[in-house]
């Protein structure tokens, strides 16, 4: 089977039915994408699929049908995306564990909508969970992105 991920194909000989959460993490050693909750409900395994956000612990490797982005292909030591600028700005961060999930899901939102209202985020965001409640900031962050991406 062969699977496109951050813009590498690899082929791989695994089982049709195992979740991409753990091709990325066990087979391909990709860690940004994280096990929350194994029921799609948290969004800390959330990644990209045809620029689509997609929960990884519950999608069979064998349903994936496009190029795969994790967090690891988002900006670059050498030029942040504007998310991750924002949530550095912003302090987001506390414990860190969702942050990847919540990154994925914020870049996806802002593909989609330039210019996001309160309720776009709160829509979008819904399904990424943060134990540490900073979902003030991650507003705020997303909001700091939206207007450097109008900016650049």
């Amino acid at each position: 089977m062969k699977l496109s991920v951050n813009g590498t194909v690899h082929d791989l000989d695994i089982e049709p039915e195992m979740p991409l959460l753990w091709v990325l993490r066990d087979e391909l050693n990709i860690k940004g994408p994280k096990f929350g909750c194994g029921i799609a409900a948290c969004g800390a395994c959330t990644v990209h699929v045809d620029g689509e956000p997609v929960r990884s612990c519950t999608l069979p490797i064998g349903d994936v049908d496009g190029e795969v982005t994790t967090i690891e292909a988002i900006g670059s030591d050498d030029s942040l995306h504007a998310v991750q600028q924002a949530w550095i700005e912003e302090q987001v961060p506390q414990c860190g564990y969702c942050q990847s999930g919540q990154i994925m899901s914020a870049v996806a939102l802002l593909q989609d909508i330039p210019n996001p209202s309160d309720a776009d985020i709160d829509d979008a965001m819904s399904g990424n969970l943060c134990r540490c409640g900073t979902y003030p900031r991650i507003r705020a962050a997303i909001k700091r992105a939206a207007t450097a991406n109008m900016e650049a």
